[in-house]
């Protein structure tokens, strides 16, 4: 019983949204250890720096994954006292492929692999640490918030991704055709007048490949065209989902045994 207690109190601890004024304070601590722990990764990138500090960010490096590796491991831990997650193996299991759980393991991950993995292995391992950036978006609201909105319009936002790989083809298409006999090099074929029609419809236009026919300026101008339009689809629809999440009520308030730290609604006694 006081194993299943303080498994409990750890496992709301460890909840940014119910862990009360302590575990508020374990967020903050936490999501402070991962920004530092991000700013040290991009600092060590500057060679003056690493030369001068190297021994420093090796240090920190040490105690940021210690850390994080506790927070994974207390996770794990606690998290039988979730109905969802009862069973000690296979609730383990199934939470610890969760997308959240998943992001921390790959945090720390890159750390006890890079001593025993080949060597050219290690850039990807290093790759594989800014992955600790996505380890914020559990600890912020507003990030989360962002999350449930991709989750909720994602039948639509899928939508938009096929419709906007159709009008790629179309353009990149109807323009190789038409600027292949004037520009071999630049349009030599449909994959790879991609790049024009990419950069054409995201209206970024680098300059380095357009068309130099008539017909091919006409083309690349309905083609702008619809790329302002055709991006706005996804902007409105997320804009409507974060209105819907914002004007959404917040039904339920739970409280938490004091002994076994399950999650109760206010209606129900323990």
């Amino acid at each position: 019983m006081a194993t299943s207690s303080t498994r409990g109190k750890a496992h709301r601890l460890l909840d940014p949204q119910r862990g009360g004024r302590v575990g508020r304070a374990i967020d903050l601590a936490i999501m402070t250890l991962i920004l530092l722990s991000i700013v040290a990764i991009v600092l060590r990138t500057v060679d003056p720096v690493a030369a001068r500090y190297g021994a420093v960010f090796t240090q920190f490096e040490r105690v940021t994954v210690a850390m994080f590796t506790l927070e994974y491991l207390g996770r794990l831990w606690s998290i039988t006292t979730a109905e969802k997650y009862r069973h000690p193996v296979t609730g383990r299991l199934k939470y610890a492929a969760t997308p959240y759980m998943l992001i921390d393991l790959l945090a720390i991950l890159p750390f006890y692999l890079g001593g025993v993995v080949d060597l050219r292995f290690i850039r990807v391992l290093r790759l594989l640490r800014i992955f600790r950036v996505m380890k914020v978006a559990r600890y912020s609201n507003a990030l989360r918030t962002i999350g449930t909105v991709l989750r909720k319009k994602r039948p639509d936002l899928v939508i938009t991704v096929v419709v906007t790989s159709m009008l790629l083809v179309l353009t990149s298409s109807a323009m190789y055709y038409v600027e292949h006999a004037a520009q071999p090099e630049a349009f030599s074929s449909i994959p790879a007048t991609f790049w024009w029609g990419f950069v054409t419809l995201t209206t970024v236009g680098y300059g380095d490949v357009f068309p130099i026919t008539p017909l091919g300026q006409v083309l690349a101008g309905f083609s702008a065209f619809l790329g302002v339009g055709l991006f706005a689809l996804p902007a409105s629809i997320l804009a409507s989902g974060f209105i819907e999440e914002a004007s959404e009520p917040n039904d339920e308030e739970w409280d938490y045994c004091p002994h076994c730290g399950e999650p109760l609604q206010n209606d129900r006694s323990h």
